[in-house]
């Protein structure tokens, strides 16, 4: 690597192991010049201080990266003004609403979550080896998770789930498919509000405030919205993970050995997977509103920065010897596997919950999982938002 060299991004999508890159980059330059897919320029940065600092400093904007003539770190999958979702939720008064619906701690919910992980982790093991543990867990747990959280009949699941393929492509250009669906599925959530069938969760609360005259000022649009992406955000975010912590627990038998022998560590080992977790295939992308000093660099208004997440979960400065796993570690959350700031993920708290149960409900029904093939013929969906690999076959 050049000192002056344009890199390109994203660097791997491989989600198995981190890139190179990374390390040399924060070594060398915490901060520094790459070109996106898009062939815009922007600015990386590396470093757990400036990962920080950049997510945490509010002239570095998310919504602003959706602005006419923005550069881009990839082509809009969504309209322009869903990238501010949960500012537009909160500007709406609907914050509120949409915390209490997507808690953990819901009645009935863990219960769900173990009957539904059982459930399939059964029908697998009675098929026999091989498994996949991608296609036949890791996302349909997630699919009934969030079915069950939005309210919504867990026969729609799939339907909304192939959605998913296009509205997390990672592409220089406009995605045709992505426009169908996304108007496909707020049509869907749109007809839920006027459906009495649907009480609970959170598309059963939003429509009970669709009729609070208090809310008048809300569209369907927008409620449909809120579901809309909180299912796809929620599904994609929560199976990705799950998918690459299996494969972290493979990689570390001495971890998965220990979290079998007392089961009480795994809410601390989920807390190092998702430090160690490599499933966020981009940046996160912010505009700079003003011209704002970034360690070396004056990044000036208008300029994109993208935070890159594994920089800053494996900086040896935040982290002492950052490649391992540690459970006693002083800071077990200061990760930014949920980013940082305002627009810290709000499903974090339900992300955690679903990570243990499946976590624990796996090593209880296939202590001995392992995978079926090479790591090397894992195939790494590319040109995505998440590192995810096709398929994660299994044996026990």
């Amino acid at each position: 690597m050049t000192a002056n060299a344009l890199l390109d991004v994203p660097f791997s999508a491989r989600g198995d192991r981190i890139a190179g890159e990374v390390a040399e980059l924060r070594s060398r330059a915490s901060i520094r010049k790459v070109r996106t897919i898009t062939g815009d320029e922007a600015w990386l940065v590396s470093s757990y201080a400036l990962c920080t600092q950049v997510l945490e400093d509010r002239r570095f904007s998310l919504p602003a990266t959706a602005a006419p003539g923005a550069p881009r770190l990839n082509a809009l999958t969504v309209p322009p003004e869903v990238v501010n979702n949960m500012g537009n939720i909160a500007d709406a008064g609907l914050r509120k609403a949409v915390m209490r619906a997507i808690t953990p701690k819901a009645p009935g919910l863990e219960q769900f979550l173990r009957d539904t992980a059982n459930s399939l982790l059964d029908n697998l093991i009675a098929e026999g080896a091989p498994a996949d543990l991608r296609n036949d867990f890791a996302d349909p747990l997630a699919v009934a998770l969030h079915c069950r959280v939005l309210g919504i009949p867990q026969q729609d699941g799939p339907k909304l789930l192939r959605s998913l393929s296009f509205a997390f492509m990672s592409s220089a250009d406009p995605i045709p498919a992505a426009k169908i669906n996304w108007d496909r599925d707020i049509e869907y959530m749109a007809g839920l509000l006027d459906n009495p069938n649907v009480t609970t969760g959170l598309m059963g609360e939003l429509s009970r405030l669709r009729k609070d005259p208090s809310y008048s000022h809300v569209s369907d649009e927008l409620f449909a919205t809120v579901g809309v992406t909180f299912f796809g955000a929620g599904v994609i975010s929560t199976s990705c993970f799950l998918t690459t912590a299996l494969i972290s627990l493979m990689h570390h038998p001495h971890l998965r050995t220990l979290l079998i022998e007392r089961p009480e560590l795994i809410p601390a080992g989920v807390e190092e997977l998702l430090r160690i977790n490599l499933s966020f295939a981009d940046g996160l992308p912010r505009l700079a509103t003003a011209d704002i000093q970034v360690g070396d660099v004056l990044v000036r208004k208008g300029e994109l920065v993208l935070v890159l997440l594994e920089g800053a979960n494996f900086d040896p400065e935040r982290f002492a010897n950052p490649q391992n796993i540690e459970l006693d570690r002083p800071n077990p959350t200061a990760h930014l596997a949920f980013g940082r700031g305002q627009h810290t993920c709000p499903g974090s708290a339900l992300g955690r919950r679903h990570a243990q149960i499946a976590i624990e409900t796996l090593l209880q029904k296939m202590p001995t999982f392992d995978l079926a093939v090479p790591i090397e013929q894992l195939v790494w969906r590319t040109r995505f938002a998440r590192r995810i690999p096709e398929r994660l076959p299994v044996l026990w």
